[in-house]
């Protein structure tokens, strides 16, 4: 560590971060009544040690449990984005997309219990979800935004009144530099290739660059320009083996696709067959992805400032960041029918499959599929914003502050957020997953005469293209103010009045030709269109990745190429090559909050020693519509063995709904230093998390997909509550050094007003089951009760052909391919319909917090641990099948940080572990788990001349792997294996 004194125009840093670092010295929400200390003489420190002795700074004097990052902090951590950062701080945990870090969890509550604010301001959010139907989260994507550009985080765990609503979990606030913070001219360049292990194919180096500048003028430095910018490419590799499973069924039920009952004869193929009170699940598909990734990401910032006289600042800035992702995706997989099948299972009362088998003839024609897809996805924010501060007489202060900001995500390209086109080779004779190793091994066998590594044996199948768009947009005015008082126990009075409008645009569509038992001839797909690409070696580092029964290899295509052709023979687009879908989902939901609040700060002495007490009350009422345009199915298909879905017309119908909520929402805070550099604290508040658009929109959807025993279906609730959680925290801190100190804390909280599903079941639009009527009836009375689904559409397509559509038909197997029609005769689709409302469910979750940082003397050498504690009452039990309703709380998991650090003579170095054990990440009908990770990041870095630093970094150096699975751990349903992540570069301050 460094330490300079300088007048204040002078500047000194050691990375593009620390140009901001005086930034992180002024009043932050957590001591907003503090008045800015003169500016005559500054204390410019640099280094690893200083960025966290200023976070200490800020957590020690802040009212309530903060935790903060100052700009270095952030600069010195091998982090590509603010997620990658804030995981460092206790009780903050991230989820991953693509290889980095997108969205946090805090204290157990995920992304969407989480809201994020600029320079305090509420910030709008956009994200596409599955992209594969209409958008619905709040969860801010940190993935956006780069690091460089920001002055310091603040994560706010208790409530508070001044705080805007949203966070449950916790309120986080993104800061940006101020020209006026920091007088003169300064600036930071940086440079850096980035290069990441896990290219599928090629070594390429990938740039970033970035940059601030900072300039003041006037005789006394009353005007000033920032600007900031970043520009990051980076390509990299997602490799992921997939698994889709069925419901958990009880091992005395007999469903379609549940394991067959004694005296089936199939019954004899089973090993260890779950008992009849066990639960157990079977997959439905398994694939092989590979995934090529190309993400790039622009940030940029310009603020203009005025301070025409000593008591008056004006603010105006801008702010705009943009992510581009592509993803290329080949995969191989296969389809289960539930016919001929063998298997072999885990001891009850949760078993788990260790192989499943299934065979079939050869003239069922079964395929191995050869899928493609192509996304190009951008995500686009704007927020322009100005700020008038005023110190008056007497002690007032008066500020107002407004932004207009919107958030926008979607395709980026002529296909669609989310595509699929498919080939296949027929012919499957066996086909098996194995799950007795970290990675499902999928193998298959072809009947004789069928060579799967031919590319003249592929045919095209069906496709999709699914259109998904999202945009947040926001205007917030905030009116605050404040007294400060001398001579009295009442330090100051806060007060303000917020009104906020939030405008959400949610809407989808998609084309689907659902020609999945073939759309060409082997003949009609050139050969040169197919490029073999081998398996095995894309999943190093997961155990089974090594075993020859795996597919060895597979066949991937050019996704444009393949599109044009299909275009041009079948029209799947239309013709003109212009796949992007037109919105045939449309939401509009408009929310808007009027919030006033009032918060007293008093210090006093408590037997002789500084206490102090803040208490606040924020009133909230918020008013929504919800308005929905949805698209009304007119018929129904049978197109494939177990593929059925609806078909639509030109017909939409457009609702809309209202619904208003108000909260009185306290919010106390105590601290007492009992002996000198000991604190302890008590907080007490109301919080609220607001639904997600989801479960607010206005209008009934039926999924267009749905199966032989039916399908599903959602109607949103405009009229929700939001989720309301009663906290209380308590922690004690030791601060024994000026970079050191201690900390433990215990909180709680009681959540209720929890989203429930409402699920009715319910025929919808006069839709009708071509497989549940006289014609189906017909063909098991012609051809038994055994039958397979492919010899009954063969009897459908040949007896009943005024009621099919035949797309083509093989003489020497006798199979048709093609779509067998809903008719009014038959009977109707049952879908279950789910409604949300707020349930009587409550939830208790609470933990500890453990932590400690200290600096070994003046050697440069120091450490970070920290670990949270996560427990909460309601968890999902695994031994119930799908058909008993559950409720759990997602995301609860233990969570750890490990970091040494080396600061002394220029030279700083980093090595920092994060882990975080098994968590629930969903519920529903069926559970799924996010198993244990823990990554391993280091950094270095040598300042070799005054201002020119060279470093180095690297992102999870060990290639540590993700897995996730469902009831049993051999229900996985992916295994991604993980690789390292490096950074060289050069950065110059001035």
């Amino acid at each position: 560590m460094r330490v300079s004194a300088t007048r204040a125009a002078a500047v000194r840093a050691s990375s593009l971060g620390a140009i901001a670092l005086a930034l992180a010295a002024q009043p932050v929400l957590a001591q907003e009544a503090a008045e800015d200390e003169p500016a005559s003489e500054a204390i410019v420190v640099t280094g690893i040690r200083a960025s966290l002795t200023q976070a200490l700074n800020i957590k020690r004097s802040a009212q309530g449990v903060v935790d903060a990052i100052s700009a270095e902090d952030i600069g010195k951590f091998p982090d590509t984005n603010l997620a990658e950062s804030l995981q460092r701080i206790t009780g903050v945990s991230i989820d991953r997309s693509n290889g980095e870090g997108s969205t946090v969890t805090v204290r157990g509550f995920g992304p969407e219990f989480n809201l994020v604010l600029l320079n305090g301001r509420q910030m709008p959010t956009s994200t596409l979800g599955d992209c594969a139907s209409a958008p619905s989260s709040r969860s801010f994507d940190f993935a956006n935004l780069a690091s460089e550009g920001i002055s310091g985080v603040e994560v706010y765990k208790s409530g508070r009144a001044i705080l805007p609503t949203g966070g449950i979990g916790s309120t986080i606030n993104i800061k940006t530099p101020r020209p006026l913070d920091k007088p003169g001219f300064s600036g930071s360049l940086a440079a850096r290739g980035v290069y990441d292990t896990s290219l599928n194919s090629g070594t390429a180096i990938t740039p970033e660059v970035s940059g601030i500048i900072s300039k003041t003028f006037g005789a006394e430095d009353q005007f000033g320009i920032l600007v900031t910018g970043t520009w990051q490419k980076r390509k990299a590799s997602v490799n992921q083996a997939n698994v889709g499973w069925r419901d958990g069924y009880l091992g005395s039920e007999n469903n379609w696709g549940s394991l067959p009952q004694q005296g089936d004869p199939r019954f004899a193929n089973i090993t260890n067959r779950p008992g009849p009170n066990d639960v157990y699940q079977v997959q439905q598909n398994a694939s092989y992805d590979l995934n090529d990734i190309n993400r790039e990401r622009l940030n940029g910032q310009v603020v203009l400032q005025a301070r025409p006289t000593e008591n008056l600042t004006a603010t105006f800035d801008y702010t705009y960041s943009s992510n581009t992702v592509q993803v290329r995706n080949s995969n191989v997989g296969i389809w289960f029918n539930f016919n001929d099948v063998s298997s072999a299972w885990t001891n009850g009362p949760v078993a788990g499959p260790i192989f499943y088998s299934e065979r079939f003839g050869a003239a069922e024609g079964k395929d191995l599929s050869y899928s493609g897809a192509l996304t190009e996805n951008r995500s686009e924010n704007n927020s322009i914003g100005g700020n008038l501060k005023w110190k008056g007489p007497g002690g007032l202060r008066l500020e107002l502050d407004g932004h207009h900001s919107t958030a926008e995500s979607g395709a980026n390209n002529p296909y669609g957020t989310s595509t699929s086109v498919g080939t296949a080779v027929f012919g499957i004779a066996q086909q098996t997953v194995n799950y007795e190793n970290k990675l499902p091994v999928i193998s298959y066998t072809m009947h004789p005469g069928i060579d799967a590594l031919n590319a003249a044996n592929i045919q095209a199948t069906g496709n999709s293209f699914r259109n998904a768009y999202f945009k947040d947009t926001i205007n917030e005015v905030q009116l605050r103010g404040g007294w400060d008082f001398d001579n009295s126990i009442l330090d100051s009075l806060d007060f303000g009045v917020v009104y906020t409008e939030n405008k959400v645009r949610s809407a989808y569509g998609f084309i689907q030709n659902d020609t999945w038992g073939g759309s060409t001839t082997k003949e009609q797909m050139p050969d040169d269109l197919f490029t073999l690409e081998t398996l095995p070696d894309k999943f190093k580092g997961l155990s089974g990745a090594s075993n020859p029964a795996m597919i060895q290899s597979f066949y991937k295509f050019n996704f444009e190429k393949m599109v044009e052709l299909l275009d041009g023979l079948n029209r799947i687009c239309g013709g003109d090559n212009n796949c992007l879908s037109p919105f045939n989902v449309d939401r509009r939901i408009r929310e808007r909050t009027v919030a006033p609040y009032l918060q007293a700060n008093s210090t006093f002495d408590l037997f002789s020693n500084p206490a102090h007490f803040r208490a606040g009350l924020r009133y909230e009422k918020t008013r929504v519509t919800s308005s929905a345009l949805v698209p009304i199915p007119i018929g129904t298909q049978w197109v494939s063995a177990n593929e059925f879905n609806l078909v639509y017309g030109n017909t939409s119908d457009f609702t809309t709904f209202r619904g208003e909520y108000e909260n009185w929402l306290p919010a106390f805070d105590f601290d007492f230093e009992p002996v000198r550099n000991v604190k302890v604290r008590a907080s007490y508040s109301h919080t609220i998390t607001r639904p997600d658009y989801a479960s607010m929109q206005g209008g009934r959807t039926v999924d267009q997909l749905f199966r032989i025993g039916g399908g599903f279906g959602s109607q949103g609730n405009p009229g929700l509550n939001p989720y309301k959680s009663k906290n209380i925290d308590i922690s004690a801190e030791w601060y024994y050094d000026k970079a050191s100190y201690l900390s433990v804390g215990f909180f709680d909280k009681r959540v209720r007003n929890f989203i429930a599903a409402d699920r009715i079941d319910s025929d919808a639009f006069g839709l009708t089951n071509p497989a549940d009527g006289p014609r189906y009836r017909a063909a098991v009375a012609a051809l038994g009760a055994n039958a397979s689904t492919t010899a009954i559409r063969n009897y459908i397509f040949a007896n009943y052909p005024g009621s099919v559509i035949v797309d083509s038909f093989d003489p020497v197997t006798g199979n048709y391919t093609g779509k067998i029609l809903g008719l009014p005769e038959d009977n109707k689709v049952n879908f279950q319909i789910t409604t949300p409302i707020n349930s009587a469910q409550a939830a208790h979750l609470y933990g500890f917090e453990f932590a400690v940082q200290h600096s070994f003397w003046d050697s440069g050498f120091g450490t970070i641990l920290n670990y949270t504690v996560v427990r909460g009452d309601a968890r999902y039990d695994n031994t119930q099948p799908s058909s008993v309703p559950q409720f759990a709380l997602t995301g609860l998991s233990d969570s750890a940080n490990a970091v040494l650090f080396y600061d002394k003579n220029g030279i700083q170095a980093r090595v920092a572990y994060n882990w975080r054990d098994k968590f629930l990440g969903g519920t529903g009908p069926n559970p799924f788990y996010i198993e244990a990770y823990g990554q391993v990041d280091a950094s270095a870095s040598w300042e070799f001349r005054k201002g020119y630093t060279l470093f180095f970094e690297g992102i999870n150096i060990t290639g540590a792997s993700r897995r996730g699975h469902l009831r049993s751990t051999n229900n996985v349903f992916f295994a991604s294996p993980g690789y390292a992540r490096y950074q060289l570069g050069a950065r110059i301050n001035f």
